[in-house]
């Protein structure tokens, strides 16, 4: 079977991820997916195929005859899929494109070039998106599906052993809560969770978030001269002090930002929520430094307890864990070539479960799966590009072997 085709049946499954919950999986719908895809595994010959309490799907395919000493190597994706509709996805399938616009269904959306330029580079292959009301979910059930295509591919070629892991609640940063290293039993290993299918990504963000709270003065703003403090005003304030040009929208590449997420409150309250994102690990202290300086000052105009920040750490650039073991990179890049393909080094602009797993001692790089436009309607994928996905990932399991 196709990889596309194991994507088409995947994105059926509603598997959206919930970042108000407080159970592990965060939604009992990704629970269906996992199962599922723990027969398919079985089918395929992984007999040992199992998904845990929290929802992870673990499996090993052992070595070919003769590389049983060779090192073992993870494949990694995610079944949730982001904070944006994901039901019913209705995929649909436009062969030969021919680089023109596409209309999105009756959804009014139209997928062009204009605004997604690459998309020129796949006139002539067959593309698949949404009808525009949902997202597909590519992310990541493209990666799934990768992986079970060599998965059924694995008696064509040498490799060493093969541990698969399919986890639950990477959107919402908790991919890695419950994730179980000695059980997985990879010394090295790859999420498939990337866009363009020649993407080696070694260097995600240091994250942090931040909420700020802000109290105020309220009283009758007939009598209020010298007497209110308006928090919604003193939040502004706060915003105002950090710099306009790293926002989000202005920033790109190995540029970091503040990213303003909700404001709320009025005049007795009020609260900010922000994203802090930097790949360089002082510029990085820097930021969430700069936050606490800017508090301090606007308590020290308006009066001590005025602003509380509280700061908490999300993630780290796995770049710091993976120049240590330059054969992770090396070998992707190699693998890259191997197939047929330009390997690009890009820094990946978000997390990973790979990200954490570094950290925790798997040292964890990041390939592309050919999709792109992840987390909206415009996403979107080709079947080449699958196909080309599971060639890396098979060339690089041979490097390895």
């Amino acid at each position: 079977m196709k990889a596309y085709q194991r994507l088409l049946n995947y994105v059926t499954f509603h598997t959206r991820s919930d970042e108000n919950s407080t159970t592990s999986p965060s939604s009992e719908n990704q629970f269906a997916l996992a199962n599922a895809l723990v027969e398919e595994l079985k089918s395929l010959g992984v007999e040992d195929a199992s998904c845990d309490e929290y929802c992870y799907v673990y499996g090993h395919v052992p070595a070919t005859p003769g590389h049983e000493d060779a090192t073992p190597i993870g494949l990694i994706a995610h079944v949730d899929t982001a904070d944006f509709n994901d039901l019913p996805v209705k995929p649909m399938i436009h062969e030969n494109y021919d680089g023109s616009d596409i209309i999105l269904g009756d959804s009014g959306l139209v997928l062009s070039p204009k605004a997604f330029p690459r998309l020129k580079d796949r006139i002539g292959e067959t593309l698949i998106t949404s009808d525009g009301t949902t997202i597909l979910g590519a992310d990541d059930k493209a990666g799934i599906a990768e992986i079970m295509t060599v998965v059924e591919l694995k008696d064509t070629f040498d490799h060493g052993p093969i541990c698969i892991a399919f986890t639950p609640d990477e959107e919402i940063g908790r991919g890695c809560e419950n994730f179980n290293l000695e059980r997985f039993g990879a010394k090295y290993a790859y999420t498939l969770d990337g866009e363009f299918e020649n993407e080696v990504e070694c260097n995600t963000f240091n994250a942090a978030s931040a909420n700020i709270k802000f109290r105020g003065e309220n009283n009758h703003p007939g009598s209020a001269k010298n007497i209110m403090i308006n928090a919604a005003l003193v939040a502004m304030e706060f915003d105002s002090l950090l710099p306009r040009a790293e926002r989000p929208e202005h920033t790109e590449g190995y540029e970091g930002f503040f990213h303003l997420l909700s404001v709320n409150g009025g005049v007795g309250e009020a609260s900010l929520s922000y994203l802090i994102r930097d790949f360089d690990t002082a510029k990085f202290e820097n930021r969430k430094d700069m936050m606490m300086q800017i508090t301090k000052f606007l308590n020290e105009k308006y009066g001590e307890g005025r602003v509380v920040c509280e700061i908490k750490d999300g993630y780290y650039n796995m770049y710091n864990i993976l120049k240590d073991h330059p054969v992770c990179i090396d070998n992707a890049v190699q693998a890259n070539r191997n197939a047929g393909l330009e390997p690009v080094s890009v820094p990946l602009r978000g997390g990973t479960d790979g990200a954490k797993l570094s950290f925790m001692g798997l040292p964890c790089p990041n390939l592309g799966t050919g999709a792109s436009q992840f987390h909206g309607p415009y996403e979107h994928i080709t079947c080449e590009a699958m196909d080309r996905a599971v060639n890396v990932v098979i060339e690089l399991l041979k490097l390895f072997a």
